[in-house]
């Protein structure tokens, strides 16, 4: 029997503008790891989170970020071309606002391999969008920062940010476009520095950040992007996880941030997607590619007339199927 993913590879020979270098990137849990911690950095290998990402942060003590980016370049280097238990190794630098992202990117440019992915930190005007990118292209050359399968995850972290978040977004996606800059792949809601920014106190039912969360996934899946929901802070409440997890994923949101390797396994279960949706996405793809042979454009399926971003979530689910059987996650 054909495998999901050659279902989905054959969607994707129809639009060839969505087809891209790189493998879909299931992203359902990001594990921070602090690239000050040499112990939790030579474990990374082993780690079983779909993304992987090596902090310079909010993880790192200001008195650590020299250690932290020394450290980063090393696992980078001793990394590349291993067998890793994740899909993704990312990096996380510093924000702009914050003044380090010069001097992280100084340093980082020393690697001899860039991350899978590059992860920025609060981004709060499309502005940001246009400094940044200046700054990649000084420290590290146009040539390494153009064309590259490395993948572009941003942050949402303020009130700015989330009112202002489509035109940010579509900035990153024209420099993309334009200058062949990092493809940007999935956003990030920052729950933290947003309650802090509006004045909000932190709840654990999260009612607090109710509008932010639906607004923030709704920007991101009009724009084809991966949402990866708030943390969940409270470590021993296995069951709030779990069920905040549930409410993300029903939310249209496509994973979440982990803290700690224990909330890991909770977070990929809850948002692997359910067999009913496998068969959809299956059935879906196989009445596409019947209409396409019979030379038939637009068509209806169970009811629903099918369009791009039907068929692109189907695409997604059949290759995030195909990668977690794969990969053992």
């Amino acid at each position: 029997m054909t495998s999901l993913v050659g279902y989905a590879r054959r969607c994707a020979s129809q639009f060839a503008s969505v087809s891209e270098k790189a493998k879909y990137v299931p992203r359902r849990s990001l594990l921070y790891v602090p690239a000050s911690s040499e112990k939790m950095l030579n474990k990374v290998p082993l780690m079983k989170s779909d993304c992987v990402v090596l902090e310079l942060e909010d993880g790192v003590a200001l008195t650590s970020k020299a250690v932290a980016r020394s450290n980063a370049v090393k696992t980078l280097n001793q990394l590349q071309g291993s067998m890793l238990s994740c899909f993704e190794l990312g990096l996380r630098v510093n924000s702009f606002a914050s003044g380090l992202l010069e001097d992280d990117l100084k340093e980082l440019s020393k690697a001899e391999v860039l991350p899978a992915a590059f992860m920025i930190p609060k981004v709060d005007t499309p502005e940001d969008v246009a400094t940044i990118y200046d700054l990649f292209r000084t420290t590290f050359g146009a040539n390494r920062i153009t064309d590259s399968p490395t993948r572009l995850v941003i942050w949402i972290e303020s009130a700015r940010a989330l009112l202002d978040m489509p035109r940010i977004v579509s900035s990153v996606i024209n420099l993309h476009r334009n200058s062949g800059f990092f493809k940007l792949d999935a956003v990030v809601f920052g729950s933290d520095d947003f309650c802090a920014d509006i004045g909000a106190i932190r709840t654990a039912e999260g009612l607090e950040n109710i509008y932010a969360r639906q607004r923030f996934v709704t920007v991101c899946k009009a724009f084809q992007l991966q949402a990866i929901d708030s943390v969940y802070i409270d470590l021993k409440d296995e069951e709030g996880l779990r069920e905040s997890c549930l409410q993300g994923h029903s939310w249209g949101f496509t994973g979440k941030q982990a803290i700690h390797p224990s909330q890991v396994p909770i977070i990929q279960d809850s948002y692997k997607p359910s067999a009913e949706r496998v068969e959809w996405a299956k059935s879906l793809a196989d009445a596409f590619s019947m209409h396409q042979q019979g030379g038939t454009g637009a068509f209806s399926f169970r009811g629903q007339m099918i369009d791009r971003p039907l068929l692109l979530q189907a695409m997604n689910v059949l290759q995030m199927q195909e990668r977690i059987m794969g990969g053992g996650l």
